[in-house]
């Protein structure tokens, strides 16, 4: 799944560690998402949404409705 997370982390001048604590999640969990190795739970994934104050889709793209 891709995403923009590490763009919208960058943007906010956070480390990973730092979205980590935000999010109440490990820093290797930010950045295995960063890196499209791991898929966030839909819990989880609203959460970023909401912190960055966007909608899931304008985070979160299904790479197979992308092709």
């Amino acid at each position: 799944m891709k995403n923009r997370l590490r763009v919208l982390r960058a943007e906010h001048r956070w480390s990973q560690a730092e979205l980590a604590d935000r999010l109440g999640v490990s820093r290797q969990t930010v950045n295995a998402i960063e890196t499209e190795k791991y898929d966030p739970s839909l819990p989880l994934a609203f959460k970023i949404a909401r912190l960055f104050g966007m909608k899931i889709e304008e985070v979160f793209q299904d790479e197979a409705a992308a092709g």
